[in-house]
């Protein structure tokens, strides 16, 4: 015995001992991205600028997201990609883990992601919003810490970012959601009746060519003469 002595160890009563600290869960921030091939992505903005040039949107958008969105010491960053086939598709960061999306609505392939990662509140986004910065995803996160789903809306009547606290219970909040409608935000909402809502601040997405100009020439992000003319999509 390893110091062994004989006195008797006097015995620390059960509610001298320390707290239990409680353990840190994981935070997960998902992108819900598509394989950017032409044809795939962009579509409504392919009728106005052409589908190279949409689909170079898209890769230059996306790879400029994960740049700015990823912060390994804050959260996990995943893409959740479609079609799942995709999911080894060259375009992608391979310091980013990946994951397919599945079958189904967008609804469906999100509450999949919901349901199968590992315990910790969890933020999604999509991928064609040049203006999420760092800070807007730590404010979602900061914000499941007093509410069950936080939501970034969009002025389109849809969101650019859900989150989930995802205790006690996974929330199941998309059935019979009109998706790429101005009531997508609205049905969501009613879904979410009876569970805390905490709403952030408003971005603007890229859907139509009529968009684009809100962002040429933003310093560091998106300059849209560049992105329409480069011979090359940008790479990761």
């Amino acid at each position: 015995m390893l110091g062994a002595s004989r006195k008797m160890a006097r015995a620390t009563p059960l509610s001298r001992w320390p707290e239990p600290q409680p353990r840190m869960l994981q935070q997960h921030l998902v992108l819900m991205v598509k394989a950017p091939e032409a044809g795939r992505v962009k579509t409504r903005l392919a009728r106005g600028i052409g589908v190279v040039a949409a689909t170079r949107f898209y890769r230059t958008a996306t790879a400029a997201l994960v740049r700015r969105v990823a912060d390994p010491r804050r959260w996990k960053t995943w893409l959740a990609v479609t079609p799942d086939q995709a999911i080894n598709h060259p375009a992608w960061p391979p310091s980013i883990e990946r994951r397919g999306q599945g079958a189904g609505d967008l609804g469906q392939r999100m509450q999949k992601v919901l349901n199968t990662l590992s315990p910790g509140p969890v933020v999604i986004i999509g991928s064609d919003i040049p203006g999420i910065t760092r800070c807007d995803i730590a404010q979602a996160f900061q914000a499941t810490g007093r509410a069950d789903v936080v939501i970034g809306p969009a002025p389109d009547g849809g969101y650019w970012l859900i989150g989930f606290r995802r205790r006690p219970a996974v929330p199941r909040i998309f059935e019979g959601v009109r998706w790429s409608h101005q009531e997508t935000l609205a049905d969501t909402l009613r879904n979410a009746t009876g569970l805390r809502v905490v709403q952030i601040g408003i971005l603007h997405d890229v859907d139509e060519a009529r968009e684009l100009p809100r962002f040429a020439g933003w310093s560091g992000r998106i300059i849209l003469p560049r992105l329409v003319s480069a011979p090359h999509p940008t790479s990761w």
